[in-house]
């Protein structure tokens, strides 16, 4: 039986990784800051928080981080934790610097130290590009990020790139493009519509209050990105690789989709507050995944108009 840690296991992509792994058979250890006070409310959801042995680990102290690996002694190790916001790493940027880039460090040093064959994944972010305009980014692109929370992630990339060549540690980064799922929170934008827009539906007379929304993502479904995030776990060498749908929406087409899913009329309540713009903000995000459909053999299989219908019905069946 494989074990593996996965860091931020209460996270979305954390708890949808956890469900794939429990079903390849895996040993999961979900590592938290304080497993004993946390609800791990997304793993209650998926019904699988008892199959779970929960551990406490705080990955921006090397100590408990060596103390952990040595004691469960993984195959593998997700790196998922780290704060998530990029609208509140411009709030927060030294914790968001600090809880991404020294907890990865800290991993990698604690397996380089422990000698043990742990292979790690660390979770990247196609923020670290920035505007590439019209031109897909792929795992070859620079890096030119635009917010505290992509240099934070940009930084744990070379981290574990400069690991990789140094110690010959099996050490990758998955670069991914957006991807939502109802366990986002209520923070992130997709979710901020989604919810909204249902309570509007369901007889609220609010109003849907966004920043700019003429920004273009790439938007795919967290269940379909976890299985990348295996997949690349399991070659015979480690590599980067970035993850996406290859289909770029602005985010004005995904409040349309979702308006007009549930009838409604997005003029009549969709209200715009310059003071919700960003200080800098990516305008435009679109991505190249022809490596990861080559070497893994890995497309995703939801499109942006699926997420928002999985989204919508997960949000509608709260009210059941």
């Amino acid at each position: 039986m494989k074990k593996a840690l996965i860091c931020g296991v209460s996270g979305q992509d954390g708890a949808y990784l956890s469900k794939l792994l429990l079903s390849k058979g895996y040993k999961i250890y979900g590592g938290s800051r304080d497993a004993q006070a946390s609800s791990f409310k997304n793993l209650v959801r998926l019904g699988i928080k008892d199959e779970i042995e929960f551990v406490s680990i705080n990955i921006c102290d090397f100590r408990s981080a060596l103390q952990t690996i040595m004691r469960i002694r993984p195959d593998e190790i997700y790196n998922l934790a780290g704060q998530t916001s990029v609208g509140l790493s411009f709030e927060q940027p030294v914790e968001t610097l600090e809880s991404i880039s020294v907890g990865t460090l800290n991993l990698l040093e604690a397996i380089r130290f422990s000698a043990q064959k742990i292979k790690l994944y660390n979770a990247g972010s196609s923020e670290c590009f920035g505007d590439t305009g019209n031109l897909p980014a792929n795992e070859d692109t620079a890096f030119r990020p635009r917010s505290p929370y992509a240099v934070a992630k940009a930084t744990a990339f070379w981290e574990v790139a400069n690991y990789r060549e140094a110690y010959k540690l099996f050490a990758c980064t998955g670069i991914l493009f957006n991807h939502e799922s109802p366990l986002r929170p209520a923070r992130f934008v997709t979710q901020k519509i989604i919810s909204t827009a249902v309570r509007i539906y369901r007889g609220s007379d609010e109003k849907l209050v966004l920043g700019n929304i003429d920004i273009e993502r790439d938007w795919g479904w967290a269940p379909d990105y976890v299985e990348a995030m295996w997949l690349i776990m399991q070659q015979d060498e480690p590599e980067d690789f970035v993850i996406s749908t290859g289909t770029t929406n602005s985010l004005r087409k995904f409040i349309n989709v979702t308006f007009d899913y549930l009838k409604l009329d997005t003029d009549k309540y969709v209200v715009i507050n310059n003071e919700l713009m960003r200080p800098t903000d990516l305008k435009t995000g679109r991505s190249d995944p022809s490596k990861a459909h080559k070497k893994l053999g890995w497309k995703a299989k939801a499109t942006m108009e699926d997420v928002i219908r999985y989204m919508i019905e997960a949000e509608l069946d709260l009210y059941k």
